[in-house]
């Protein structure tokens, strides 16, 4: 395995060193592998040849409008295979949340630790949701897109109920909206019971309300998901506001919420739900501008639109969507462009998208193969490059968490971050060239079937676009690791 160790520090130090190319547009022939490892996950066998066969144009035209591309009936019957994936918050509670209480007595412990095991099964499937469709799915955009908005309004599986509820946030509040409106999807997410149960939204309570007077069923007011939802969601930590805001906004959200299993009752509700009752009607002033009160749920519409219709949150945004699709620093010119584009097409984020792939620093070659690809990006682009199908899928959940990036676990909701410095280290070079050589020897027991990949076949992938820096390294080696290294290479890394 030496070999395999020299290479590991040899596309380390190739990671470091400054890159010091003109400006320059990407050759003709490298424009294909681009927008297939920026606009997707990277190429499965033929992919370039079809890119370039439909043209590049053509290609990101047709992935910012995936309704026009057909998913794969074996795709279609896999997601359909799964037993928990299209149930709803309330089916997923009553089937598999926690056993209630019974005259005010606990459940017995081991009854609780019995149910807890048997919800594994909500997690696990949606995670294979996740991966199926990153994987198969001919619409890579859109995969991408949940990716990066689902790390944008992240929610931690693992905090109290939401182990029932991320799959279905996914699915729900998120996936459907990821090419749509900004304001659609912001409110999507700030009605999903997972978003909030994450923050606490529910039980953020005007503390003057009548039901302050029953200690057992309020908590005050709760600053935690109006602070993020102005620091992370909308305008950003640089965004204009003060802790006054925060304070405002929280009194806004107060009723925001869910009606839950009501005492005494066998009847469960994790549908969203607003509780007058709860609320805070009095007038308000947020970010300088008057909400009237006593207009209870519609006083959160009006702060949401606020939000979504901010300078602030048009370049807070337009910023991510660079750093995700372009370059970790983005350019500035690229950045205030993309945010009059959010502006004036009122968050049309498909109108923002395709301005980034209209742009010349999208096509520059020096920004080409500078994005290190997150652990998620290197696994998926891997299994891709191999055309291999998954049938099990608990490799990869390892091996991702392994490179510190388990699905659904990240505790903060400022997500997972997309940037090189976050994810590039020995060690974690390391683990990605041994997923790389047991996946080359067939050894990752991915499906039944699984046999060594072939150096040959893997150039295909790339259709032969490796730099000779790259292939000289690897045709020196042993002819059993070449393709192992091709896929640890420094163009496997990055995209």
């Amino acid at each position: 395995m030496k070999t395999i160790f020299l290479f590991t520090i040899m596309s380390l130090l190739t990671f470091i060193q400054p890159q010091l190319l003109i400006a320059a547009e990407i050759p003709s022939q490298l424009k294909a592998l681009h927008v297939l490892n920026r606009l997707g996950f990277g190429p499965r066998p033929g992919d370039v040849k079809s890119v370039n066969a439909m043209g590049v144009e053509n290609y990101i035209h047709q992935q910012l409008y995936p309704e026009t591309i057909a998913v794969p009936p074996r795709l279609t019957e896999k997601l359909n295979g799964l037993s928990t994936y299209s149930l709803n918050p309330d089916e997923l509670f009553e089937e598999y949340g926690p056993p209630p209480r019974i005259n005010g007595v606990r459940p017995d412990p081991e009854v609780a630790k019995e149910q807890r095991k048997k919800a594994q099964i909500i997690l696990r499937e949606a995670i294979q949701a996740r991966l199926m469709q990153a994987i198969e799915s001919p619409r890579q955009l859109q995969e991408v897109m949940v990716d990066f908005w689902y790390n944008h309004f992240n929610v931690f599986a693992q905090k109290g109920l939401d182990y029932l509820w991320v799959g279905d946030y996914e699915r729900e509040a998120i996936r459907p909206f990821v090419l749509g409106r900004f304001r659609d999807l912001l409110e999507a997410t700030a009605k999903h019971p997972a978003m909030l149960f994450y923050l606490d939204n529910w039980q953020n309570v005007d503390p003057n309300s009548f039901m302050r007077m029953n200690p057992k069923k309020t908590h005050g007011l709760n600053e935690n998901y109006a602070r993020e939802l102005m620091e992370l969601h909308t305008l950003g930590v640089n965004g204009g506001y003060t802790q006054d805001d925060v304070i405002v906004l929280a009194r806004i959200l107060t009723g925001w919420g869910f009606r839950g299993k009501p005492r005494g009752s066998s009847a469960v509700s994790y549908d969203f739900y607003f509780n007058e009752r709860r609320h805070d009607n009095t007038d308000k002033v947020f970010l300088g501008q008057t909400i009237t009160g006593e207009n209870g749920e519609q006083e959160v519409e009006e702060a949401l639109d606020i939000l979504a219709k901010s300078p602030a949150t048009a370049k807070h945004i337009s910023y991510q969507l660079a750093q995700y699709f372009v370059a970790d620093d983005p350019d500035p010119a690229l950045v205030e462009q993309l945010a009059q584009k959010f502006e004036e097409t009122d968050g049309d984020i498909r109108a923002v998208l395709q301005t980034i792939f209209d742009s010349p620093q999208f096509w520059d070659e020096k920004n080409d193969g500078n994005k290190f690809k997150t652990p998620y990006q290197y696994v998926i682009s891997a299994i891709r490059a191999s055309g291999e199908e998954v049938t099990n899928y608990r490799p990869l959940i390892g091996m991702l968490q392994q490179l510190g990036m388990p699905f659904y676990g990240c505790q903060t909701p400022d997500g997972y971050k997309n940037t090189q410095d976050a994810w590039l280290n020995p060690d974690g070079m390391l683990r990605r060239i041994n997923f790389a050589t047991a996946l080359a020897f067939g050894r990752i027991n991915i499906n039944d079937d699984q046999f060594p990949i072939t150096y040959e076949d893997l150039l295909s992938v790339f259709d032969n676009q490796i730099s000779s820096a790259t292939m000289d390294a690897i045709q020196q080696a042993p002819a059993r690791l070449r393709a192992a290294l091709v896929l640890g290479s420094p163009e496997m890394m990055k995209k």
